[in-house]
């Protein structure tokens, strides 16, 4: 494994700036110490330009290479936010904050991309210009789309950009990419039905919304099963189901809500045409009233081919080709790195965190032992993307 000889010497001193972040979580926009934490290290290594205040909370770090001939400029990516989740394990570096915990890797993610740019701003190996993209509000919040809106993209020049996010299951020291959809657009529903309110023991008298729910949470199960090509993927699932408080009164109205996961833009559109469709024709047959609110999240993280295969071959100089899978199955979570992906060409991979608790999970920790390989691999991104000469 070649991981960065100078990276590695500081590994120790990344994983403390882990543990000092994972300390301290912030949910969505609310990453004010850990912004200003990345502000004051980007500080402290010298780095060319600091704004901070992008997309809210969020920080660019700009670092300039030794030579500017080649106009090449990379941007590379790192969340800083937390979850609303109760933390379990007992660590040394346990969050101080209760119900926020960082459950999904997002302070070593912010670490690793800070031992990267301690050593770019140290070595400045590279033509061209490095910018570094600390974003909040990844867990649904959509901070790479306020940091886009910002104008982000084009204030800084980004030609390229690259993410990166841990894997729990794959080994410590492996990556898995593909090109195309790797991630799933995410979308919300929320469904309320209005039937008419009766006495339990007299139903004949009223229209029970209940009755009709499940009937419409059974049928939406058919739209993958028969209205979506069993080659494309599709979830639709409900989550929820809200309805009445007493044991004997039929309730007036109910409701339920659930998220609908889509690899490709035509699926997303079917999938949200025949429950539209699906759910009105139930609610007509029921003779009642139905309101369908479908909000769209985030968009399908899909990576660019030649820079896949790049983001591919970077990987593969660290740990070796037979430890890059470039044929990563797709994940049906979300990654709002996927705006990103729409404004500039790029690509997103998954780095082994070893055989650790999942994301989102409330025994979850990032591995420190993957810090070199994450570091190594956005070093050699900025210098292979931008070589010296």
């Amino acid at each position: 494994m070649a991981v960065n000889n100078r990276i590695a010497d500081f590994h120790n001193e990344i994983a403390e700036w882990r543990q000092t972040i994972h300390q301290h979580p912030g949910l969505l926009y609310d990453v004010e110490e850990t912004a200003s934490f990345v502000a004051e290290k980007l500080k402290e290594f010298g780095v060319d330009e600091i704004v901070e205040g992008i997309g809210r909370t969020g920080v660019v770090g700009v670092i300039k290479g030794r030579k500017s001939d080649s106009g090449r400029v990379i941007g590379m990516r790192a969340d800083m936010d937390a979850l609303p989740i109760v933390e379990k394990r007992d660590l040394p570096y346990k969050s101080k904050y209760e119900g926020k915990m960082h459950a999904c890797g997002h302070d070593g993610h912010t670490a690793m991309l800070l031992g990267a740019a301690k050593y770019l701003a140290e070595t400045r190996n590279f033509d061209g210009t490095a910018v570094l993209i600390f974003q909040p509000a990844e867990e649904g919040g959509a901070g790479g789309k306020a940091m886009c809106d910002d104008g982000m993209m084009d204030k800084f020049g980004v030609q390229e950009v690259y993410g990166l996010h841990n894997m729990p299951g794959l080994p410590v020291g492996e990556f898995g990419i593909r090109s195309g959809p790797l991630m799933a657009g995410t979308d919300e529903f929320t469904v309320t039905i209005e039937g008419l309110g009766a006495h339990a023991a007299m139903p004949h008298g009223g229209n029970d919304p209940i009755i009709i729910a499940t009937q419409m949470v059974q049928a939406l199960q058919t739209i993958v099963s028969r209205n979506v090509n069993p080659l494309d993927s599709a979830v639709v699932t409900v989550t929820a189901i809200n309805a009445g408080k007493a044991y004997n009164v039929i309730p007036q109205k109910a409701s339920f809500h659930g998220t609908i996961r889509t690899l490709d833009k035509e699926v997303r559109a079917t999938v949200h045409n025949r429950m539209k469709t699906i759910l009105q024709g139930i609610a007509d047959g029921f003779g009642a009233k139905v309101d369908v609110h479908i909000k769209e999240g985030y968009p399908v993280t899909s990576n660019h081919p030649n820079e896949t295969e790049f983001a591919a071959r970077v990987a593969a100089e660290i740990v070796g080709e037979s430890r890059v899978q470039t044929d990563q199955l797709p994940v049906m979570g979300g990654e709002d790195f996927s705006y990103m992906l729409e404004e500039r060409p790029g690509a997103f991979i998954f780095m082994g965190n070893g055989d650790t608790a999942g994301l989102h999970h409330e025994e979850y920790d990032f591995n420190d032992e993957a810090i070199s390989v994450g570091s190594s691999y956005w070093a050699k991104i900025a210098e292979t993307a931008m070589p010296a000469g």
